[in-house]
């Protein structure tokens, strides 16, 4: 699998819950993170500072998921990476 032109596929990395004053905080009750972190797979061929392997945090609401070989993964276009550990 190949990302083209602009495009990023990422894997998403699941975060744990957390403990917030005694309430397990879940992706799904975690309303104040807006990004989400995952590993870049494959990059586009027009896409600059970015590499297969990076670790990136993204929009959450960016992008759609694509299955492939039984894993879901994430096809997001570059400008959508906000931060690159």
């Amino acid at each position: 699998m190949k990302a083209i032109n602009h495009y990023v596929i990422v894997d998403k990395i699941k975060v744990e819950p957390k403990k917030v004053a005694g309430l397990i905080m879940t992706d799904e009750t975690d309303q104040d993170n807006r990004y989400l972190r995952g590993k870049i797979i494959s990059t586009g061929n027009l896409v600059e500072g970015l590499k297969d392997g990076d670790m990136i945090h993204y929009d959450k609401h960016a992008g759609h998921g694509i299955s492939w070989k039984d894993t879901l993964y994430y096809v997001i276009r570059a400008q959508d990476v906000i931060l690159v550990e």
